[in-house]
């Protein structure tokens, strides 16, 4: 289990889009050919406007999970560290950290899983919607405030995340 760290927020960084773009064109190379069918920037990094850590959240969309589990060597050899379905089943979840310091977080899911729908609509919710960024800003800041380390942080924030994402996904099916 990766240790929780103390969360700082950041303004919006627009470097952060490229930083992404960097880092998912490093799974091609490290994955063998046909695992990896896109990666998408997900994650408060990949809202314009919203505070984040700055902490780069990306999804690997894999066409099997077998043949990804088997890249693990690979993947961990390109410094990415393993934590399995970390409390969500079906998901690979990695981190990656240069010099010490936290840059990326990978939450891998097979090509038609839910959550991949679930990730990219509440991005793209936030995104189409300032005032629920906005507001999701405010309800960070008040996480933050209160909780101790990166465990507590997201505790404070799901029941408002939960929220946002039935929204989202209600919103994505034009409801």
């Amino acid at each position: 289990m990766p240790a929780p760290f103390p969360v700082v927020l950041a303004p919006h960084d627009p470097r952060w889009a490229e930083a992404a773009r960097v880092e998912a064109e490093r799974l091609p190379r490290v994955l063998p050919e046909g695992t990896l069918d896109e990666t998408h920037h997900i994650g408060s990094t990949a809202i314009e406007g919203l505070i984040a850590k700055p902490i780069l959240d990306l999804l690997p969309v894999i066409a099997d999970a077998d043949a990804f589990d088997a890249a693990r060597p690979a993947l961990e050899a390109a410094g990415y560290l393993w934590w399995g379905e970390y409390g969500l089943p079906g998901r690979r979840y990695l981190t990656r950290e240069v010099d010490g310091v936290r840059i990326a977080h990978l939450h891998a899911y097979v090509r038609g899983s839910d959550e991949i729908t679930r990730h990219l609509a509440f991005r793209d919710y936030v995104r189409a919607h300032p005032a629920v960024r906005d507001a999701y800003a405010a309800e960070k800041e008040r996480a933050r405030s209160v909780a101790e380390g990166t465990y507590g942080y997201a505790d404070e924030k799901a029941a408002f995340v939960r929220r946002v994402e039935a929204d989202a996904l209600r919103w994505l099916k034009g409801g």
